[in-house]
């Protein structure tokens, strides 16, 4: 899920620009996405350690995106008020406080409470960093920097499974010869959920964000139109236009494709082809979002030569087809389709929202604040695929992943932008 959006430029003072200020956003970009995608791998050890159905399972991650689909709006507002500095602040003691309350204190209720405290942490610190990095780095380098950070975001995503995987390993109880850092966490770790000692990680980096940023002179922020939150009566005018409402179950449905493959692939992997969660099934994770940032590379390429609705359509396709392989394909083909799905899903996010822009004439701001509650999607489709998965099996329950990327599919069909988007033939109208 692409943290980034597009501006309009409007010149900032040089003096507001900072490369050391860039640096920090984009460690904060790292740490979102450090601390956001790491529930797939944690899935069977939550079933297991906990003794919870899949449904059970996957209320956690709805806990985690329900946030994003309920702070999306009233951060933008809170932002507008008081400032970046305070809630970016208010966000990372938010994340430090859930992450290490479970470390703490590990329990199934205790997940729950801090994955949504956490969750809403991060959907603040989305709303309030992109205006940040646009002034911090020059609105002539927003496009630059906006793609540098979706890599940063990438690499994230990337190293957090690795990470678990390590700190599992290192703390099996069998393993007995521990020093430094190892050592310390299995001192504060219950012995018998090892995997919850990466929450101590999450706590320590949280807490270590809240003193930088705290110790940070921010520069004043002058919001442009698609970031200003805009008023009540916007988002009535909105709310009454059908295409607003599509591009917002397009969004949903996007995220539940994004989050469903993730949080599920691994314990798929476990029971249908006895990978191991703590190896295999963690690699599986990485991959996937390693190879949706390669795709990212690739997207941008396709999108100067094509209409982005056909691009749309082709990657839709693949996924799907990677999708089929990973339901049902033998264990060797499993464990490729699915990170395969990520490279396929890595455009988009983008796309959703650039072609939902582009077919309102105005209020852009309300209306990235609708499509950014769409994240939701997170927390409604891994529970509806755990759900299914209890009641006929965890391979049909992933199979309601057809419908959801059928969803993105259907909007290169019926999608009319205002604008196009810029190809070698330039920017044109919309024939519709």
């Amino acid at each position: 899920m692409t943290m980034t959006s597009t501006v309009h430029a409007v010149h900032a003072p040089t003096g507001a620009r900072s490369r050391f200020l860039v640096a920090v956003v984009l460690f904060v970009f790292f740490v979102i996405s450090f601390l956001t995608n790491i529930l797939g791998p944690l899935i069977p050890d939550i079933i297991a350690g906990f003794h919870v159905s899949l449904a059970m399972a996957a209320v956690l991650p709805f806990a985690f995106f329900i946030a994003y689909g309920v702070m999306s709006i009233p951060a933008g507002f809170a932002v507008q008020r008081w400032g970046e500095k305070k809630l970016m602040v208010g966000s990372f003691v938010a994340a430090t406080l859930g992450a290490a309350s479970f470390a703490a204190y590990p329990s199934y209720s205790m997940a729950v409470t801090s994955l949504f405290v956490i969750g809403a942490g991060m959907a603040v610190l989305q709303v309030a960093i992109n205006p940040l990095l646009r002034v911090a780095g020059g609105e002539e380098h927003f496009a630059f920097n906006s793609a540098f950070a979706q890599l940063i975001f990438g690499a994230a995503s990337f190293v957090s499974p690795l990470v678990y995987s390590d700190l599992v390993k290192h703390l099996d109880p069998a393993n007995r010869d521990l020093t430094g850092l190892y050592a310390i966490l299995r001192s504060v770790t219950t012995p018998t959920l090892p995997w919850a000692s990466i929450y101590w990680i999450f706590a320590v980096v949280a807490g270590l964000c809240v003193l930088i940023v705290s110790l940070l002179r921010l520069p004043k922020v002058e919001r442009t139109e698609e970031e200003s939150a805009g008023t009540l009566s916007m988002y009535r005018q909105l709310l009454r236009n059908p295409y607003v409402w599509l591009y917002f179950l397009a969004i949903i449905a996007y995220v539940g494709c994004e989050q469903g493959t993730a949080d599920w692939m691994s314990p798929f992997l476990e029971r249908y082809h006895q990978v191991d969660p703590h190896t295999g099934g963690a690699d599986a994770v990485a991959y996937y979002w390693g190879l949706m940032t390669a795709g990212c590379l690739l997207g941008m390429v396709l999108l100067k030569l094509f209409d982005s609705r056909r691009v749309l359509i082709g990657f839709s396709v693949g996924a799907l087809c990677m999708l089929s392989a990973a339901l049902f394909g033998p264990a060797e083909v499993s464990r490729v389709a699915f990170p395969c799905i990520g490279f396929f899903a890595s455009i988009m996010w983008p796309t959703l929202v650039s072609l939902g822009l582009n077919s309102v004439p105005q209020h852009h701001g309300p209306f990235a604040g609708i499509l950014c509650s769409g994240i939701m999607g997170g927390a409604l489709v891994p529970f509806v695929i755990g759900w299914l998965g209890d009641l006929f099996g965890l391979r049909v329950g992933m199979l309601f992943l057809y419908l959801t990327f059928g969803v993105v599919l259907s909007v290169g069909v019926w999608a009319r932008p205002l604008i196009r988007n810029a190809t070698r033939g330039g920017t044109k109208e919309s024939v519709g």
